[in-house]
């Protein structure tokens, strides 16, 4: 199993306190290819930043790969989303005066990785896309799905075991919306990568193999 969460609950303090999630069980197994539901304010985001060691949580278990993630430090937070997770956002959060081929470079350099070895891996994954022409290109250059992409090969560039999409389509048209879905389809058959999506788009739900409802903090069905 590659994602275990038990009970786990989480609860903003703010001048009002939020239950947000209030005692979520759930299991991923690896290669899953997975939708998450739910309206806004239901708590989806939330779980989403959990499961990518953006956020804590209070109480429960979360595990990946059998390793418990609690109360970690931020640096051992983040070389576990650098090793494990890749991120795929519906804003694209490309750095907009970076080149595509040095926006996919990113992760790896974090990895401490040769410049050159760096250069040449992004231009393979641009190039795997449909990108290669375009990898001198800065994002406002580019349309909306060359964007996604330009995401797209970031996230894989580390070999992730995990890849978190939100909304990864909210901000395409709906022939692009079908690519994208098209490509990561074929990169959780092809990589055998776990796929978790939060989407509001019941064209995108149905084209993943389960889907998850969360409603008011709670999983309603699975």
């Amino acid at each position: 199993m590659l994602i275990t969460l038990k009970n786990v609950h989480k609860t903003y303090f703010g001048a009002q306190p939020l239950h947000v999630l209030k005692g979520i069980d759930l299991e991923i197994d690896k290669g899953e290819f997975v939708s998450i539901m739910g309206a806004s304010g239901s708590g989806k985001s939330t779980l989403l930043n959990i499961l990518g060691i953006l956020d804590n949580y209070d109480e429960g278990d979360y595990y990946i790969n059998g390793t418990l993630i609690k109360n970690l430090t931020e640096r051992q937070a983040a070389e576990y989303r650098n090793r494990m997770i890749g991120f795929i956002f519906q804003s694209f959060n490309l750095i907009s005066f970076k080149t595509a081929v040095e926006n996919v470079e990113l992760p790896l350099f974090y990895q401490g990785v040769g410049r050159r070895r760096r250069h040449e891996l992004a231009l393979q994954y641009l190039e795997r896309l449909g990108l290669k022409d375009w990898a001198e290109h800065y994002p406002n250059e580019m349309s909306g799905g060359q964007k996604q992409r330009v995401a797209i090969a970031r996230a894989l560039i580390t070999h992730p075991q995990l890849i978190l999409a939100d909304e990864p389509t909210g901000a395409l048209d709906s022939k692009t919306s079908e690519e994208v879905m098209d490509l990561l389809r074929e990169v959780n058959r092809t990589e055998g990568v776990t796929m978790i999506i939060v989407t509001h788009d019941p064209k995108v739900n149905a084209r993943t193999d389960r889907s998850i409802h969360i409603s008011d903090g709670l999983i309603l069905t699975e």
